[in-house]
């Protein structure tokens, strides 16, 4: 289960590691429903920074995958395309969206969104996973 508590030291970890870069960033951690847990906007971050790390969080718990495994399939002829454009826009596959595993389960997932080099999205991301295993 992903607890508050949790959910923000994964935040911090990530926002840390952002700072590290010299990356500005939001993060959102998010259940295994993809409902919000926690999220933050670091200052000066993309205004659109909040709508991708969210993105990114949901579709990692609810597809229990990492955003950027699911792109691959998401081309033409493959079995996730379109999915960018269904749901609203809910689901995204953007690399920075990590699934939390709990004993081999998915209980939720880590989403950053804002950085320019979206390998950088997934090093905060990661971090923040680290901080609560």
């Amino acid at each position: 289960m992903i607890t508050l508590d949790k959910a923000l030291k994964a935040v911090d970890a990530a926002i840390n590691q952002a700072e590290v870069l010299k990356e500005k960033i939001t993060v959102a951690v998010v259940d295994k429903y993809g409902i919000m847990v926690a999220c933050q906007k670091m200052d000066g971050a993309l205004v659109i920074s909040p709508k991708f790390a969210m993105a990114k969080a949901y579709t990692s718990a609810v597809l229990c995958l990492a955003t950027a495994d699911i792109a691959k399939y998401a081309t033409p002829g493959q079995p996730y395309y379109g999915t960018t454009s269904a749901f609203e826009g809910e689901l995204m596959v953007i690399p920075g969206g990590i699934p939390i595993l709990e004993k081999g389960e998915v209980v939720g997932a880590i989403g950053v969104g804002g950085s320019h080099d979206v390998n950088k999205d997934v090093a905060c991301a990661q971090a923040g996973l680290e901080a609560i295993k």
